[in-house]
């Protein structure tokens, strides 16, 4: 079993999921009692993530991530995944940085659209996730395209996700806006909504949606759980 090294914190309700997630995934996969083999570098979200975001000093942001990602390979990771999908703008820096497999979400995720077949799908997200390309280039890389949504509705997802799902709040009232957010997107004849954010889950059901949705952080832990036990798998395969 592959040991993976997970960058967290930002911010841990989602990293709560992810650890559920993998080792829920493992221990259907081999029964027993079995586990994870997993590292958690766990950021303060507010003081090594979100200030860096306020005052737009990326440099400063990608810094931590960098320096959390070698902690990680110091103390025996062999893979690497950032619990985040804002934290992966720093993704090619990190993978840079420490030589290692890193499991990029939204690869995965866009992978998993196009095998669905789905052609034009909304990304949902922080600000800088929905506007900038290192999550966007995935899905097009792939020849997916992804909806352009209106200002003030980019805003909106933004403050939720920041001022409240980051800190484990659930509104109601922002559950109803995103609910008529998805509705008038498929008015618009999209296909599908991807949950840029790991958070946005907590607000956004999959199962209870007018259109399909793509919960990112349930389809990277998927991700890890298979390369966490591809070893055993290549193992089992050459016998």
């Amino acid at each position: 079993m592959r040991k993976l090294g997970i960058i967290g914190g930002t911010s841990w309700n989602s990293t709560v999921l992810y650890y559920e997630h993998i080792n829920r995934g493992v221990a259907a996969k081999l029964g027993g009692l079995h586990s994870a083999r997993l590292i958690i570098e766990s950021l303060d979200c507010e003081a090594d993530y979100a200030h860096f975001h306020r005052v737009g000093d990326w440099a400063g942001g990608e810094a931590v991530a960098v320096a959390a990602a070698e902690r990680l390979k110091t103390a025996g990771a062999e893979g690497l995944l950032l619990a985040s999908n804002t934290l992966h703008k720093h993704a090619e820096a990190v993978k840079a940085s420490i030589g290692l497999p890193l499991l990029h979400i939204g690869d995965v995720t866009a992978e998993q659209v196009s095998s669905d077949r789905r052609t034009n799908v909304a990304l949902l997200g922080t600000r800088t996730t929905m506007s900038e390309g290192f999550i966007r280039d995935s899905f097009e890389r792939r020849g997916i395209t992804l909806a352009a949504l209106e200002p003030s509705w980019m805003s909106e997802v933004d403050r939720i996700i920041y001022q409240e799902l980051a800190a484990g709040r659930v509104v109601r009232d922002s559950q109803r806006k995103l609910k008529t957010l998805i509705t008038e997107l498929g008015k618009k004849r999209v296909q599908a909504i991807v949950l840029g954010c790991t958070e946005l889950v907590l607000a956004i059901d999959p199962r209870a949606n007018i259109l399909p949705v793509y919960d990112t952080t349930a389809i990277h832990a998927r991700a890890a759980v298979e390369w966490i036990l591809g070893e055993r798998e290549e193992a089992r395969a050459a016998a």
